[in-house]
């Protein structure tokens, strides 16, 4: 053997093992733990408010929390699949073939291998997946602004206005943590696994729609910045084939659901209608902007005004993500997720709820509080817990669905 090759074998021999896979998710957790202890902190404050609210409004707190509005609808899916309607007496028809199936089987499965009620298996599916989504923002929000910034951003998005949502049986957390974890994998250049993680949000929420936009435009801008290099499309396939396979499978969820429900209906655009029944067509936001011009011109005008400063505060936030250069997978998303929402002619009142998984909203934010300091920034963030469970238990002893 020479000397070189002895040297190489040397060198090899002293190279450290890769540890296995659960030390590197072990130390990954560790990690992550102050934000995720912080995001349980603030959660729990929430439902402190409400479960101490809830008796003295003669209300049970949990059977808010998993038993009302869309929680029972995931359950009937779960109890007997589709097939459920509501005939209304203006002659609509509320079908629950509106509701991804994700949610409904994960209930059905926990509650057959534990046993439990469909409920609390939506509860704790619900609260399991909050957690995950908040290790998953913190990831994305760690990889962009440090660990800091990361930890501040998960605490933030259990103070979002609608976080009482988190701690309810619906699908919003389920749906966060797959994109948080879609944007992670794709910020971190793992398209193989950013492909199952978008098929399982397409079957979970319609706003999966937000995170195949992201992945889809940033293949398309890598692949044409390429092609402006003179790169010809066979070393660009080769060079990126993990990339195009994992966006071209990353519809499959989404799409899968919709062409059931078409199959089932006998009308491919089925799914399109079902929602339209619900209230939900695609208006382009002209009911939104109505509701607005009536609350201005109306003998109170001052909601009218509230709104305008709302969506205007909005608008700034969106342009600040911009000016903060967040990738643009990340951008992307949000700027799809909140479109998304504000395009509907949907119940008004859930359109906050339909932003909460639009996280990256809160990164100029959480950027700004890593600089204040420790001391401020956690008094700043407990006074935002509080105020978001003061607020979720006015909304859950309310009689309107979140």
């Amino acid at each position: 053997m020479s000397q070189t090759e002895t040297h190489k074998v040397s060198t090899l021999s002293l190279s450290p093992p890769t540890p296995p896979r659960r030390h590197r998710v072990l130390a990954a957790l560790t990690t992550a733990a102050p934000a995720l202890l912080g995001y349980i902190a603030a959660r729990l404050v929430g439902l402190a408010i409400l479960f101490v609210a809830a008796p003295m409004a003669g209300k049970d707190a949990l059977h808010l929390l998993c038993e009302r509005w869309d929680s029972l609808w995931y359950q009937r899916v779960a109890d007997g699949w589709y097939g459920y309607e509501v005939h209304l007496p203006n002659g609509s028809v509320h079908s629950d073939l509106a509701f991804f199936p994700m949610l409904p089987a994960l209930e059905r499965g926990l509650a057959e291998l534990l046993p439990m009620r469909l409920a609390t298996a939506g509860l704790a599916i619900s609260w399991t997946a909050s957690l995950a989504a908040a290790w998953g923002i913190y990831a994305v929000g760690a990889r962009l602004h440090g660990r800091r910034t990361g930890v501040v951003l998960a605490v933030m998005w259990a103070c979002y206005p609608t976080a009482y949502v988190q701690s309810m049986a619906y699908a919003e957390t389920l749906f966060t943590a797959t994109a948080a974890w879609t944007l992670y994998a794709v910020l971190t250049e793992r398209w193989i696994l950013a492909a199952p993680l978008t098929i399982v949000a397409g079957l979970t929420r319609p706003s999966a729609a937000a995170l195949i936009a992201a992945l889809t435009i940033t293949v398309v801008v890598a692949v044409a910045t390429e092609r402006n290099e003179g790169l010809d499309w066979s070393a660009i396939s080769h060079a990126h084939r993990r990339m195009l396979t994992g966006v071209a499978l990353a519809p499959l969820g989404w799409l899968g659901y919709v062409v059931f429900v078409g199959v089932r209906q006998g009308d491919p655009l089925a799914y399109f209608a079902v929602q339209a029944e619900w209230g939900n067509s695609i208006d382009g936001g002209i009911a939104l902007t109505e509701m607005v011009f009536e609350h201005l011109t109306s003998s109170a005008p001052l909601a009218g005004v509230g709104l305008v400063a709302v969506f205007t505060l909005l608008g700034w936030v969106m342009w600040r993500c911009v000016k903060q250069r967040q990738p643009l997978p990340v951008l992307i998303y949000t700027v799809a997720v909140v479109v998304i929402s504000l395009i509907g002619s949907g119940y008004f009142t859930s359109r906050p709820r339909l932003m909460m998984p639009a996280f990256p909203l809160l990164l100029p934010a959480a950027v700004a509080l890593v600089r204040w300091g420790n001391m401020r920034t956690w008094w700043t963030l407990s006074a935002l817990a509080a105020a978001s469970g003061a607020y979720g238990a006015f909304i859950l002893l309310g009689s309107g669905p979140p």
